[in-house]
């Protein structure tokens, strides 16, 4: 089975941690954050990883290695200029029917079995995780008409709504939707997919996500997983 990190992001949002260290490779507690998706993927049964690269391409392959002490087979594509989140996967050998695609920088508990069983159910094009995040307004909201009336009074309300998590699972018909050499990203293929009339999915899943695209959310990664790491590692066969 095979899924593909992308990795080739500068992570400008993170400096100066990531002047010298790509952010996948930074660490949460005494791992790095790639090292800790990587353990994620083979516990759910993935034996194929991709990794597409492109700033500081060589550091990866250095602390990455092959895959094999985890008993897999770890690949590497490396982009000449940044393709974006779908483009990378044209470079990319021998895709399977149905693969994942992820991010590198983030730290979930998602059952990857669970969304890969629904998308391979659903018959889509494409699946994307999705997070459930609510939105809390520390006021009296007010709802009020042209003429100044009042419509609506809300006090404090909150709005649940639901984001991508940079994880998705697509078939190989996508690759059609994809141009080459070109920049291309995960919204720009989800959305000519459901243009064209091909069913795209969404798996929502109240598990913990956490992005590390900034500093707060950096040292929030790190404090979640030092203070219960088995929950991230176990183990999740599909």
């Amino acid at each position: 089975m095979l899924a593909i990190i992308l990795a080739g992001g500068k992570g400008t949002r993170l400096k100066p941690f990531t002047a010298t260290i790509p952010k996948p490779l930074l660490p949460i507690g005494d791992i790095p954050i790639l090292e800790v998706v990587i353990q994620q993927l083979v516990n759910a049964g993935f034996d194929r990883i991709v990794l597409t690269l492109n700033h500081m391409a060589h550091l990866f392959i250095a602390v990455i290695g092959d895959g094999t002490r985890w008993g897999i087979t770890i690949e590497y594509t490396i982009e000449d200029s940044p393709l974006g989140t779908a483009g990378s996967l044209k470079i990319v050998n021998d895709h399977e029917d149905n693969f994942l695609v992820m991010n590198g920088d983030l730290l979930t508990t998602l059952d990857y079995g669970a969304m890969y069983r629904h998308h391979l159910d659903s018959g889509a094009y494409g699946t994307i995780g999705a997070a459930i995040r609510q939105n809390y307004v520390d006021f009296g909201v007010l709802e009020v008409d042209d003429q100044g009336m009042l419509l609506e009074y809300r006090e404090k309300p909150s709005h649940s709504y639901q984001v991508s998590m940079g994880i998705n699972i697509l078939s190989k018909k996508c690759l059609d939707y994809i141009p080459n050499n070109q920049k291309f990203d995960m919204p720009d293929l989800m959305l000519s997919m459901k243009d064209d009339g091909k069913p795209v999915h969404c798996f929502s899943s109240d598990c913990y996500w956490q992005d590390i695209g900034r500093v707060d959310d950096f040292q929030k990664a790190g404090e979640d997983f030092a203070a219960d790491s088995d929950k991230f590692l176990k183990k999740n066969l599909l």
